[in-house]
């Protein structure tokens, strides 16, 4: 009797240890740092709820790039992983070579078309399938701004123009403070360039420009006028900017040495993780210009074609949970990003998310809702690279006209 329980006991094992394998997700991505970390680390709680085995694939460094190459690797081997953080046109470019999972079944099952606004949902579907699900959206036409600096300076209120930013920089150098904190990496100029552009000339020149690179937007004294701002913009930054971190750009908000920030929501992150609260310590506000708009860069996974029926059915539980209420809420709050949902509620959120999620789902209403160029949302890697490059040595160059930055970016923008 004793032997045939020790039977049916290592059979039962056996079973369980089959069934373990058969719902193993493998997940390729990045996010290594404290918050996202831990935003990671649910994800696998709620996985492991539903029975199935986590693959922790995490490859740290290079805001990504490491992850790629990696990921290359494996995927030319044979041998993809369940799901990769990929985002933006990439998606797409992996769905071209035939490798990407098609979602739609659970997408269906769980109405993505209704709760994500169309311009998002665009990014994750390939030939009108969905590949991919995000998991975020962070809005990255953000103005932060220190309270004591202001006070000190005696700037009353968040500028709403460009005019209004520059005589609010003017009171920041007069009492002998940073106006600008900026670093100097060429996302970082982008970063502030598209936020300039979107201000000075509205959504549809910037999708005319940055999104369709259109060479008449290009060419236009609307962008004549945008390089103007941005060099002006410069003028308020101090020379030890270049090379300098953005989170160290932050810090000098945090520390009271600068006024503004030109810089998407992961920055909140920084004065949060410093005990600073939203509204007393430090400000936000969309920046001048664009209180109507919004550039997103919306954080996802690619789920890529699995053989085994068992891991297919983990993948599409952790499709599920991504876009489930519970993992957008609590990802999100670790990220100091929104829910790429637009029907979550957001009282578990500061003031500054729930600023971010209301203009969202306004702005996706109206068309004021679009890709940053400057995160890889837009357009495909070789244009955004040559682009960004040629805004950068605009801004590192005082050399440089705002004539031959335009034909410079007119001839980054054809080379698409």
């Amino acid at each position: 009797m004793l032997k045939l329980k020790t039977i049916v006991a290592a059979v039962a094992m056996a079973i369980s240890a089959h069934a373990a394998v058969a719902g193993e997700v493998e997940v390729l991505h990045y996010w290594t740092s404290g918050g996202e970390a831990k935003s990671v680390a649910e994800l696998k709680k709620i996985m492991q709820a539903k029975g199935h085995v986590w693959k922790d694939f995490a490859v740290a460094g290079g805001g990504g790039d490491a992850a790629a190459t990696v990921l290359k690797s494996r995927v030319v081997a044979g041998n993809p992983p369940a799901a990769a953080q990929i985002k933006g046109p990439a998606i797409q470019e992996w769905a071209n070579e035939g490798v990407l999972a098609n979602l739609d079944a659970t997408a269906k099952a769980e109405k993505w078309d209704d709760v994500l606004p169309k311009v998002v949902a665009d990014v994750m579907k390939y030939k009108g399938n969905y590949v991919a699900a995000p998991v975020n959206v962070h809005r990255v036409n953000w103005m932060w701004a220190s309270s004591d600096a202001l006070k000190k300076a005696g700037v009353k209120s968040m500028p709403k123009t460009w005019d209004e930013f520059f005589a609010a920089g003017d009171a920041l150098k007069k009492a002998g403070l940073i106006a600008v904190a900026h670093g100097g990496q060429n996302w970082q100029d982008f970063t502030t360039f598209e936020s300039v552009a979107l201000g000075v000339g509205g959504a549809k020149f910037y999708n005319d420009a940055f999104v369709k690179l259109d060479p008449k937007a290009l060419s236009s004294d609307t962008m004549k006028k945008s390089l103007e701002t941005f060099r002006k913009v410069k003028s308020y930054t101090d020379a030890a900017a270049p090379g300098r971190d953005w989170n160290l750009a932050t810090a000098m908000l945090i520390q009271g040495k600068a006024g503004f920030q030109l810089m998407g929501d992961w920055a909140k992150g920084e004065f949060l993780a410093a005990g600073k609260v939203p509204g007393k310590d430090f400000m936000c506000a969309a920046a001048p210009g664009t209180a109507n708009a919004y550039t997103f860069n919306v954080d996802s996974f690619a789920m890529f074609k699995l053989k085994d029926a068992g891991a297919q059915k983990a993948q599409a539980d952790l499709a599920s949970s991504i876009m489930g209420k519970e993992f957008q809420e609590v990802f999100n709050l670790n990220k100091g990003s929104i829910p790429a949902r637009t029907d979550m509620k957001m009282d578990k959120f500061d003031d500054c998310g729930k600023l971010s999620a209301k203009d969202f789902v306004a702005t996706a209403k109206t068309g004021g809702l679009v890709p940053s160029v400057a995160h890889g949302m837009a357009i495909k890697p070789a244009a955004e690279g040559a682009i960004k490059d040629a805004v950068s040595q605009f801004w590192n160059d005082d050399k440089i006209t705002v004539a031959d930055a335009m034909k410079k970016i007119a001839a980054a923008g054809a080379a698409k």
